[in-house]
C-alpha cells in the first residue's frame, strides 16, 4: 500500500500541474493597460512675430567734461591783494569778472615813467621839425640853386626824433597793458574747478593762478559699438555749416548721482579716428546751458561724472522685432506649429538690451513663444495659453519650466542674450 501511494501521489502533482497550464493558456489573464496619453505637456504663451516700423535706440556710455578748459596764469609778477570771494573751488563767475589783483603800484610807476619819457619825445621831435623848417629857410634865403640834400634840411635827425616818439608811445601802451593785467579778469563764464593761489602770495609771470572752465556748453564723449555704426546718422560731413546743425541726433543723458535724472543732449561732431585702446568710434554729445534756468531741480552736472546715454537711430521700416529674453543662447527660438513646439535657428541683426531685431529663421505671423523654458525638446506637444482655457472638458497641460528651472538651464547652455 504504502509502495502503491509513493507512485500515486507524484503522478497526481504532475497531472495537476499540467491541467493547470492547460487552462492559463487557454484563458490568459488580461492586464489593464493605459491609455496613451494623446494631449499636450505644457501650456506657453506666445506672441504673433509681425513686421513692423522700429526707431533704433542706441545705448552708451561716458562721463561730463567741460567743451573749454583753461589754466588761468599770471601774466605780471606781484603780491596777489585781493581775490574774488566766488574764486572758490565750485564757485562760479560771469565774463568780465575781476578774479583777483596783483599789486599794481610798480605798474603805476612804470606808467608814470613812460608818460615822461613820451612828453621829452615829443619836445624832441618839435625841435627837430623847427631846426629842419629852418634849413629850409636859410636855403631859400641864401639863394643856393638846387634842391637841398636831405643832410642839408635835417631830415636824418627828424626822422629819429620821431621814431623816438613812436617808442616812447609803444613803451607807454605796454606799461598801460601790464597795469591792466594786474587785474585777472574772467575770459568766459564759467565755474571754478580748483584755486591755486590766495592773497599775499607773490607770483611771478605764468604762475597758474587757478583752474576753471566754461559753463556755457558741457560735452560727453560716448563710444559707439561697431555693430551699431549701420544704424545711426553719424556728424561728420564735410559739408555742415552752423545753419545746418538742426540736424544733430537727441540724445537722452541720464545719471543716478543723485536720484534718477535725465537731460537731453545732442550729437554735434564725431571723432575722427577710432580710439586705441577700445577700438571703437566716438562720438561727442553736447548740453547747452546746463546750469541755467530750464535746468532748475536738479543737481548741477559734476565735471568727470558718469552718465549713461541712449541716442536715437535710424528708424527702420517692415522689420521683425522679437523680446530679447525669447532667444536662447543667441542664436535660436521656440515657436509653436499645430500644437508642437519647434525650435528655430536665428540671425540677429541688430540687438540691445531688451529688443532684437531678426535677420533671418523667422517670418511673419509665426507664433513666437514668449514663456521661459527649462529643458525641453523640440516636436513636444503643447497647447497655447488661453486657447487651452477655452477647450473645456479637454486634458488639462502642466505648465512649463518655471524661472527655477530656466535659471537652472541657462546655466548648463539656457538663454542667451
Amino acid at each position: 500500500m504504502n509502495l502503491l501511494n509513493k507512485k500515486l501521489i507524484p503522478v497526481a502533482i504532475i497531472g495537476s500541474l499540467l491541467l493547470f497550464a492547460v487552462l492559463i493558456k487557454m484563458n490568459p489573464p488580461e492586464a489593464p493597460q493605459r491609455r496613451a496619453f494623446a494631449g499636450p505637456q505644457m501650456v506657453v504663451e506666445v506672441k504673433p512675430v509681425e513686421v513692423q516700423n522700429y526707431q533704433v535706440q542706441l545705448q552708451s556710455y561716458g562721463t561730463v567734461q567741460p567743451r573749454t578748459r583753461s589754466v588761468l596764469v599770471a601774466q605780471v609778477g606781484g603780491q596777489i591783494v585781493s581775490v574774488n570771494e566766488n574764486v572758490r573751488n565750485g564757485g562760479f563767475f560771469e565774463k568780465g569778472d575781476i578774479l583777483g589783483r596783483i599789486d599794481p603800484r610798480d605798474y603805476e610807476a612804470d606808467v608814470r615813467i613812460s608818460e615822461a619819457s613820451l612828453a621829452d619825445a615829443k619836445q624832441a621831435l618839435a625841435e627837430a621839425e623847427a631846426r629842419s623848417q629852418q634849413a629850409v629857410e636859410d636855403w631859400d634865403r641864401l639863394g643856393n640853386a638846387g634842391e637841398p640834400s636831405a643832410l642839408v634840411l635835417r631830415v636824418p635827425q627828424l626822422e629819429a626824433a620821431n621814431a623816438r616818439v613812436m617808442s616812447a608811445e609803444s613803451a607807454l601802451q605796454k606799461a598801460n597793458l601790464d597795469l591792466d593785467r594786474t587785474k585777472i579778469t574772467a575770459p568766459f563764464a564759467g565755474r571754478v574747478l580748483k584755486k591755486l593761489v590766495d592773497v599775499g602770495q607773490v607770483v611771478s609771470a605764468n604762475t597758474k593762478l587757478a583752474e576753471v572752465y566754461a559753463t556755457d556748453v558741457i560735452e560727453i564723449r560716448l563710444p559707439i559699438r561697431n555693430r551699431d555704426l549701420g544704424f545711426i546718422e553719424l556728424p561728420e560731413s564735410y559739408r555742415y555749416t552752423d545753419a545746418e546743425e538742426n540736424v544733430d541726433t537727441e540724445v537722452i543723458i541720464r545719471s543716478q548721482l543723485i536720484g534718477s535724472e535725465v537731460w537731453i543732449a545732442r550729437l554735434v561732431r564725431t571723432e575722427g579716428a577710432i580710439d586705441e585702446s577700445a577700438r571703437q568710434l566716438h562720438v561727442i554729445a553736447q548740453i547747452d546751458d546746463p546750469f541755467g534756468r530750464m535746468n532748475e531741480g536738479r543737481s548741477p552736472l559734476k565735471i568727470g561724472q558718469y552718465v549713461t546715454a541712449e541716442i536715437a537711430g535710424n528708424e527702420l521700416s517692415e522689420v521683425l522685432v522679437i523680446p530679447n529674453n525669447a532667444i536662447y543662447q543667441g542664436s535660436y527660438v521656440y515657436t509653436v506649429e499645430e500644437g508642437v513646439l519647434r525650435r528655430k535657428n536665428i540671425v540677429i541683426a541688430w540687438q540691445n538690451d531688451n529688443d532684437a531685431i531678426i535677420q533671418s529663421g523667422l517670418a511673419h505671423g509665426d507664433q513666437l513663444v514668449i514663456t521661459p523654458l527649462g529643458q525641453v525638446t523640440s516636436g513636444i506637444q503643447v497647447s497655447i495659453e488661453g486657447e487651452s482655457r477655452m477647450n473645456a472638458g479637454g486634458p488639462r497641460g502642466t505648465r512649463p519650466a518655471g524661472d527655477g528651472e530656466r535659471k537652472a538651464d541657462e546655466s548648463g547652455g539656457g538663454a542667451g542674450q
